[in-house]
C-alpha cells in the first residue's frame, strides 16, 4: 500500500490537533456539551497549512541537526529513535542499506519522536474497558481530565490502566499524569487487571485489542469503525521527524512504518438474527413497501464489508398472499421480497432455519438458485447432506473467514439426508473435526446454530455446554441464530459466544417485552485475528421495522443482557 507523504500527514494532523485543543479549552472553560452516554457528532476539523519545523535561529537551507557533514553520504545517514516511541513502532522500523541507528540524538542526522512538529507516522491507540461496560464513549476533555486529576462519570477516581511504554508515549504527548491517575501493568496483565476490578478503563495499542475488550469511542471516533477519521481521534499519536527535510522524506519511504492500523487489512462483518418475511411482516411490506423494514437499519447493514442474514423462509413462486394471523406456522415468501435482502447488502445467507422445507424441496432449491444468481454465499442447507455441511470460505483484505452452521432441533423433518435436501443436522463430531481443519488452514471459523428457542435472556445449561464445543475446537465466533428473544454472551477458549441475537425482520412485536428488542453483532477482524465485537441494539416500532435504541433504552437492554451473562 502506498504510504501517505509526510507533508500531507503533517497538514492533516496539525489541523486535527488545532481542533482538538480548541474544543478542550472551550469545554474546560464551561462550554458545556452532551453527557457521555449521548450520541456523539463528528469532530469539526478546520483546514490548516503545514509549516515544516525549523529552529528559529537557523537558516532554512541548513540542517536542523548538524551531523558534522554538510551533505551526509547515504552510508552515513543516522537516525535516532526516542525512547518514548511506541514499542511496536520501534520493532517495525526497517534499517536498509545506507541507514544506521544513532546512539544518541546528538549524533543523529534526523530524530524520530512523538510529537506534532513534522508528522510522518500515525500510531493508533484505543480507550478500552471490559466488555460488559455500559457507556459507549466519552469526550476527550474527560479523558484528559482523568489524566491530570481523576476520572469522569462512571470512571471517576478509577485510574487508567496502561503498560509502561504506553505511559511513556502519552506522557510525551500530554505531559506527565497526576500521581494516582494511572495504574501501570504488564501488557499481558492489563486485561485481567481491568476485568478483576470493574468498572475500569485502559489505554492500549490498536494491535492489542481482543474480544474481551469493549472499545470506547472518544469524541465519537472509534478505530473499530469503518468511518474512523484518525485526524479527528484524540488517541492518534503523531510521530514526527526532525532534521533535514529530504532525509525525513526518505525515512518515511524507507524505514518508518506509516501506521499500525491499515484499513486495507481490516474486515467488518455484521451478523443478524431471525429473518422471516412472512405473516404480519409480509403483510406490512405489501402495504408500505418491500423495503420498509430496513428504513432505519439498512445503512448500517450495507456499510459492513460482509453482511450475514439468517433467512429461515424459502421463496416460492406459488406463495399465497401473506396472512397476518399469528397462528400461521407454515411459511413461504414472495420472490419479490428478495429485494429487501438486496437492499441491505446481503453477502452471506445462513440456512439453518426450522422452516427451510415448509414448501418442500422445490422451494428450497429455488431459493438457493436465487442466491446463486446474485452471487450470495449460502451455507447450512443444500441439495443433500454433503452440500448442507459445506462451509462458506471467504477471504477479504487478507482475513480468511469460514462460515459453518447446523440445525439442532430437527423439527418437521428439516434435516438434509444423503439423497435429499434440507438443513445440516448438528453432528458435533463432524463439526469439531471440520472446525479444526479450517483453523489449521488459516481460517477463522464462525459457527452458527439454529438452536432450541427460549424466551429469556439466560442460556440453558445444555446450551452453554453445546456452544462451548465448537469454541473448544477453534471457532472464533459461535452465534445463535434461532432466538426470537435475545440472550446473553460468554467467552470460551478465546471465542466470542452469543447465545441468541433476537429477530431482525419478524412479526413478534408485542408478543413479549423480550421480542421487541434484539442485537445486531458487528465483528471486526484485522490481519487474521478477531479483534472484537460491537453490540448494536435495536427495538421494533411495529411488526416489521426495527430502529436503533435510545441511550436510555440501550443502557437498560445491555444491563439485562450482561446480568443474564453472569456479569
Amino acid at each position: 500500500m502506498k504510504k501517505t507523504p509526510w507533508r500531507a500527514a503533517g497538514a492533516l494532523f496539525l489541523g486535527a490537533i488545532t481542533a482538538a485543543c480548541a474544543g478542550l479549552v472551550s469545554r474546560e472553560n464551561g462550554g458545556g456539551g452532551k453527557a457521555a452516554s449521548e450520541e456523539f457528532g463528528p469532530a469539526a476539523i478546520p483546514s490548516a497549512t503545514f509549516t515544516p519545523f525549523l529552529p528559529t535561529d537557523q537558516d532554512p537551507s541548513a540542517e536542523a541537526f548538524p551531523s558534522g557533514n554538510p551533505t551526509p553520504a547515504v552510508a552515513q545517514t543516522a537516525f535516532w529513535l526516542a525512547p518514548s516511541l511506541p514499542a511496536a513502532f520501534r520493532d517495525a522500523v526497517l534499517i536498509p542499506e545506507g541507514w544506521r541507528a544513532a546512539a544518541s540524538p546528538e549524533t543523529a542526522d534526523i530524530q524520530i519522536k512523538v510529537g506534532t512538529d513534522r508528522p510522518i507516522s500515525i500510531w493508533i491507540y484505543a480507550l478500552a474497558a471490559p466488555f460488559p461496560t455500559l457507556p459507549d464513549g466519552l469526550y476527550s476533555w474527560e479523558l484528559r481530565q482523568a489524566w491530570s486529576s481523576n476520572g469522569a462519570g462512571l470512571f471517576s477516581h478509577r485510574p487508567l490502566i496502561l503498560d509502561q511504554n504506553t505511559l511513556e508515549v502519552f506522557s510525551a504527548l500530554w505531559g506527565m499524569p497526576t500521581p494516582g491517575s494511572v495504574q501501570v501493568a504488564a501488557g499481558e496483565a492489563i486485561l485481567d487487571a481491568a476485568w478483576s476490578d470493574r468498572p475500569s478503563w485502559a489505554i492500549i495499542p490498536w494491535e492489542n485489542i481482543e474480544p474481551r475488550w469493549k472499545v470506547l469511542a472518544v469524541d465519537g471516533q472509534s478505530p473499530m469503525r469503518t468511518d474512523f477519521i484518525p485526524a479527528a481521534y484524540p488517541l492518534s499519536v503523531p510521530i514526527s521527524c526532525l532534521g533535514r527535510m529530504e532525509l525525513c522524506e526518505r525515512a518515511s519511504e524507507e524505514i518508518i512504518p506509516p501506521t499500525n492500523r491499515d484499513p486495507a487489512k481490516m474486515t467488518t462483518l455484521v451478523m443478524t438474527g431471525v429473518t422471516a418475511l412472512v405473516r404480519a411482516t409480509a403483510s406490512t411490506m405489501e402495504r408500505l413497501g418491500v423495503l420498509y423494514p430496513a428504513q432505519d437499519v439498512g445503512p448500517l447493514l450495507r456499510e459492513a464489508d460482509l453482511t450475514h442474514i439468517s433467512n429461515e423462509i424459502p421463496f416460492a413462486q406459488d406463495c399465497p398472499p401473506p396472512d397476518p394471523s399469528p397462528g400461521i406456522y407454515r411459511f413461504c415468501s414472495d420472490p419479490r421480497y428478495i429485494d429487501l435482502l438486496e437492499y441491505i447488502g446481503t453477502d452471506i445467507v445462513e440456512l439453518t432455519g426450522n422452516h427451510v422445507l415448509d414448501y418442500k424441496a422445490d422451494a428450497l432449491l429455488y431459493t438457493i438458485e436465487l442466491y446463486r444468481q446474485r452471487g450470495w454465499r449460502y451455507y447450512a442447507s443444500g441439495e443433500d447432506l454433503a452440500a448442507a455441511r459445506q462451509p462458506v470460505l471467504i477471504e477479504h483484505n487478507g482475513n480468511r473467514l469460514a462460515f459453518i452452521g447446523c440445525n439442532r432441533p430437527g423439527y418437521n423433518g428439516e434435516w438434509a439426508a444423503a439423497d435429499s435436501p434440507g438443513a445440516a443436522p448438528c453432528d458435533f463430531d463432524y463439526l469439531q473435526s471440520e472446525i479444526r481443519r479450517l483453523r489449521s488452514e488459516g481460517y477463522l471459523p464462525i459457527m452458527t446454530f439454529q438452536y432450541f428457542e427460549f424466551y429469556h435472556f439466560e442460556a440453558t445449561v445444555q446450551q452453554v455446554q453445546e456452544f462451548a464445543i465448537p469454541a473448544a475446537a477453534g471457532a472464533a465466533i459461535v452465534s445463535g441464530s434461532q432466538a426470537h428473544h435475545p440472550q446473553g454472551i460468554a467467552f470460551s477458549d478465546g471465542a466470542f459466544l452469543h447465545y441468541g441475537l433476537g429477530n431482525l425482520f419478524f412479526d413478534q412485536f408485542g408478543f413479549s417485552e423480550g421480542t421487541d428488542v434484539a442485537f445486531i453483532d458487528r465483528h471486526v477482524f484485522y490481519r487474521g485475528r478477531h479483534l472484537g465485537t460491537e453490540l448494536i441494539s435495536i427495538r421494533f416500532v411495529d411488526v416489521a421495522r426495527p430502529r436503533f435504541m435510545t441511550a436510555e433504552e440501550r443502557s437498560d437492554f445491555l444491563s439485562a443482557a450482561f446480568t443474564a451473562s453472569g456479569w
